[in-house]
């Protein structure tokens, strides 16, 4: 973020409990989704090679600094060459931290992540004098895994999400049974179980009580169920080089459906 960005109230950045330095990319200030966190867990060795304490990069810069650009500022204090650089970016171990959106109701949110989705309650914070409650949730610890961090604010019980998010994927090892306990529970189905158009791989959709889209894939056991966040933009070569560049992420796969006029690419 800079953390998290206020809809009705002010929110004080802040870093969730994780030993590793981050960088963030903010996604939207106009709906409830509204950043996701990276991680570079050797930002700080790196930044006291090249001669720079990173707290104070931080402070003076701000937070939202690529790798490449981080390792450009040091060269006032040492001559860094082309090589060490790349060096610098292939040693890097960064992976996505956070995805962090606001809702309507945070117990009700949790419930339904907890009961239906199988994620668990990893840790809950309540900062009363800025008036917001953070819940993050997951398959795993924080420091292994990608979670999801909710945003309840004081008083608002309802937002826009926008036309930009689309939706979370998820892999669940049976998404007929899944589906039937979503059900079960009062929760939102908007595409029974079946399989994707062109293709053998078994999908639903559902809605959260706030709204936000869920995938639903069939596959087998993986220690990362999270496994996808789709989202909408205006120009996909420009979204592309942004995030190969400034997160070092790699292009997968990319597939065109001119029948619906959509194209899709998806980057780690």
């Amino acid at each position: 973020m800079v953390r998290i960005l206020p809809m009705t109230s002010a929110i004080r950045p802040s870093f969730a409990a994780v030993t590793t330095s981050r960088l963030v990319a903010n996604l939207s200030s106009s709906s409830r989704l509204h950043s996701v966190h990276f991680a570079s867990s050797t930002l700080e060795s790196h930044s006291q090679r090249y001669g720079l304490k990173a707290c104070k990069l931080f402070r003076r810069e701000g937070i939202n600094k690529s790798a490449r650009t981080i390792v450009s500022m040091a060269q006032g204090s040492t001559t860094i060459t082309q090589e060490t650089a790349l060096e610098w970016v292939k040693s890097d171990k960064r992976r996505m931290l956070h995805v962090v959106y606001r809702v309507g109701d945070l117990d009700r949110t949790i419930k339904f992540y907890t009961e239906c989705l199988g994620m668990k309650l990893l840790r809950k914070r309540d900062i009363p004098e800025e008036k917001y409650t953070n819940a993050f949730l997951g398959y795993g610890p924080e420091d292994s895994h990608f979670v999801i961090e909710l945003t309840y604010n004081y008083g608002v019980d309802k937002y826009d999400i926008g036309t930009a998010f689309g939706h979370f994927g998820i892999a669940v090892d049976d998404v007929a049974k899944t589906v039937d306990l979503i059900k079960a529970k009062g929760g939102t189905v908007t595409r029974e179980p079946g399989p994707v158009k062109g293709g053998k791989s078994v999908i639903a959709f559902i809605e959260d009580p706030d709204g936000y889209k869920f995938e639903l894939i069939e596959r087998g056991p993986t220690p990362e169920p999270l496994c996808q966040v789709m989202l909408r933009v205006g120009d996909l070569d420009r979204s592309i080089a942004f995030h190969e560049k400034a997160f070092g992420m790699e292009l997968l796969r990319r597939r065109d459906n001119p029948e619906y006029k959509v194209s899709w690419r998806m980057c780690l």
